[in-house]
């Protein structure tokens, strides 16, 4: 199967594996100081650790990986059911550990899950230059390992994410289109994350050239703390309050960050009345497209992410070489390296092409149409 295209099947197959609740999925997120055991794996979560744990067979291909904050919704919702039914459908295992936001946690959870049997690492990692040594000494010990969604500066890490700088410019190009002129408001994600800079290079390829006419005046901009809402929130009331309110547009790196943001411009008035952006189809999000307090969420498919990083997994089991993994194109980081990677293509969601999740089956059509006025959006009726 080719990892570019992932196929509906595939995804919705690992959607079953791993839905909530289910016996089959390894359990990440418990936290009940309790051992859970996995089926599907064999293994066992040492909560202690967070590690999953289990013997695997000489020649098998298990593949770990090591989430930065299991809790955020997609994580558990999109992107596991989807590796986790790739590794299998490749004959491979899965076993999987959460740093719960820590990035000293995660750097010891990559070595558990190589001293439970693990020959190839997927890493979402929690901040992407704590983590290169234990990267660097996983690849050391023949175990490759893929960055996933987030950047890690290893010339020999597979790099698999969505084309980040096309996710900003969408961004910026939904909100200019509304809003050529004005004083912006640009909420960045996490610092030591380097999809935040990524996403501010897309915003510039769009807001840059009218930022230096004077047509646009960002009147605040900040990186936000592990991509808190709350923190985001913070954030905009100081904005709004040190522009006495006189803001035309908020560009929010990611979707729960925009729901902090638009708390804040609510509390104003605003909300509904400022264009704000956001990317990752949350469904909340989502319902506030359809309600008119979000202009934009930029739809990034887990499930293709997903399946295009376990199918990768399974294909560096039989060879660790990243640059013969089936799409890899070479990627220049920000640090000068080549990377072998493989990006994928986002999808603006907006009011008048709501319907696209919805015929995905990403979310309900209840669900995102909750509390819209009938008539007021084409996909809601």
């Amino acid at each position: 199967m080719s990892i570019r295209r992932a196929t509906a099947v595939l995804a919705f197959a690992g959607l079953a594996l791993a839905a909530c609740g289910s016996d089959d999925a390894t359990d990440t997120t418990s936290g009940t100081g309790e051992t859970a055991t996995s089926e599907a794996t064999g293994a066992t979560t040492d909560e202690s650790t967070g590690a999953t744990t289990g013997e695997s067979a000489a020649g098998e291909c298990v593949v770990g990986v090591s989430w930065n904050n299991f809790q955020e919704e997609r994580w558990a919702k999109w992107d596991e059911p989807a590796i986790k039914a790739a590794v299998e459908a490749g004959g491979g295992k899965y076993i999987s550990n959460d740093a719960k936001s820590s990035a000293e946690t995660q750097a010891t959870n990559l070595d558990n899950l190589i001293s439970q049997g693990a020959n190839v690492l997927i890493v979402l990692a929690q901040d992407g230059t704590a983590i290169k040594p234990a990267v660097s000494s996983a690849i050391e010990q023949g175990v490759p390992v893929v960055a996933y969604d987030r950047l890690i500066e290893d010339e020999n890490a597979l790099y698999i994410t969505f084309d980040n700088v096309e996710v900003g410019r969408l961004q910026a190009e939904e909100i200019f289109k509304q809003v050529p002129t004005g004083n912006y408001i640009i909420i960045k994600g996490n610092k030591a994350d380097a999809n935040a800079d990524f996403l501010r290079e897309g915003y510039e390829k769009v807001i840059g050239e009218a930022v230096k006419a004077g047509d646009i005046t960002i009147v605040g901009e900040s990186y936000t703390d592990n991509w808190d809402p709350a923190n985001a929130q913070d954030s905009t009331e100081q904005f709004l309050t040190a522009a006495n309110n006189d803001v035309q547009a908020v560009l929010v790196e990611n979707d729960g960050m925009a729901g902090g943001a638009i708390a804040a411009l609510d509390a104003q008035g605003l909300a509904g009345k400022v264009p704000v952006s956001g990317q990752d189809a949350d469904q909340a999000a989502l319902n506030r497209v359809a309600l008119g307090t979000q202009s934009v969420s930029v739809w990034k498919d887990a499930r293709e992410l997903g399946t295009a990083a376990g199918e990768a997994a399974v294909q560096l089991c039989k060879d660790a070489d990243a640059s013969k993994v089936e799409g890899t194109a070479p990627f220049t980081t920000p640090g000068g390296n080549e990377v072998a990677s493989i990006l994928l293509k986002p999808q603006p969601i907006t009011q008048d092409n709501l319907d696209l999740v919805i015929d995905a089956g990403w979310i309900s059509k209840d669900a995102a149409c909750q509390g819209v006025a009938a008539g007021s959006v084409p996909a809601c009726g």
